[in-house]
């Protein structure tokens, strides 16, 4: 695909380890797309694997990782918060070329996890720890509860997440009031 090999033209680090994955998932039989600026292979139009190179390593992103057995106990969850997605990190192409069955044996489980049809169970909103902050807030202003309950589930959580990511009691006090605004506009925390 044209704008893979462009992307690959392009970046400075990681480039020999992202053919040798880029062949990988071809030999595999999987479709080649480019998706959130990054390579990106699909079986039978599902997102499957993606390649992203990162500053200390470059990683085969599975979309359904958490979902896979994980035999080899290579994949790693990029933070407490990833749900679904899991990686195989790489830090140099001779650590792809020594595991290139293993990789393979994962890209062939993540096309039965697709061919089944599974799906990772989502957490739900109700289901993250909700700041003492927000609470007290919600106390103090109806209208803010009203307003915060209003937004869809995916923008609740991701103000949760921004939140409680705070160390301290005043910083997430201060994080909540300023975004009031947006909450009562019924954007989420990375809108505009």
């Amino acid at each position: 695909m044209e704008k893979v090999d462009r992307y690959i033209d392009k970046i400075k680090s990681w480039k020999e380890e992202t053919i040798l994955l880029r062949e990988i998932c071809l030999e595999c039989g999987l479709d080649e797309d480019f998706k959130w600026m990054h390579p990106c292979y699909t079986f039978q139009g599902k997102n499957l694997v993606l390649i992203h190179g990162f500053k200390e390593y470059c990683a085969l992103l599975f979309h359904k990782g958490a979902l896979l057995n994980d035999a080899e106990n290579i994949l790693v969850q990029q933070t407490e918060n990833v749900q679904s997605a899991r990686q195989i990190r790489f830090t140099n192409k001779e650590q792809i070329i020594d595991t290139k069955a293993i990789i393979k044996a994962y890209i062939f489980e993540a096309i039965e996890v697709e061919k089944a049809g599974l799906e990772v169970k989502m957490k739900k909103t109700s289901e993250y720890e909700m700041p003492e902050e927000l609470e007290q807030e919600f106390e103090n202003d109806l209208e803010f509860k009203t307003a915060f309950y209003n937004l869809t589930p995916g923008r609740q959580r991701g103000y949760l997440l921004y939140f409680s990511e705070a160390k301290q009691s005043k910083t997430r006090s201060s994080r909540i009031e300023k975004a009031k605004p947006k909450i009562f506009d019924g954007k989420g925390h990375n809108e505009r």
